[in-house]
């Protein structure tokens, strides 16, 4: 099972529920694919093995963890050196404030998704952390105004 053309409309059906509710019970899951339980179990297997599903997760309320705020952030560096590459990306990596960390072709070079407490704490992470980094050569921020869809 190495790409999407392995997958069977019931395997898409399966991945579908399971992106919906990954904790939906396997007697549930079978009755809305059509299966009984044991093939339906079978096929969730084969696709956890197999590296299609690669985990399962849940989903936090920001605001309930103290990151209300949200900011996508473009960020353009100077080097292009391994060396300072890499201690770019190991340090941003390990800043908890950075949920998400992208490489990205063109410009920006990286796309990072920020989530913070409010604008106090954004304004902190910026001045102490990113933009102190000695590659950083343009940072740019956004706000979100709506958020229309998230799928994990």
């Amino acid at each position: 099972m190495g790409n999407e053309s392995d997958l069977d409309a019931v395997d898409r059906e399966i991945l579908f529920h399971l992106r919906q509710d990954g904790r939906l019970p396997n007697v549930e899951l079978a009755k809305r694919v059509g299966l009984t339980p044991p093939p339906c179990l079978r096929r969730v297997k084969r696709l956890e093995e197999s590296g299609v599903i690669a985990g399962y997760r849940a989903v936090i309320d920001p605001g309930a963890v103290g990151r209300a705020l949200e900011v996508l952030v473009d960020v353009e560096i100077y080097a292009q050196d391994r060396g300072t590459v890499e201690e770019f990306e190991t340090t941003v990596a390990s800043y908890e404030e950075v949920v998400e960390f992208r490489r990205m072709y063109g410009r920006p070079d990286y796309f990072l998704r920020v989530a913070v407490a409010d604008h106090a704490a954004y304004e902190a992470f910026m001045m102490s952390k990113l933009s102190g980094l000695p590659a950083v050569l343009r940072l740019e921020s956004h706000l979100t105004m709506k958020t229309i869809k998230v799928d994990g």
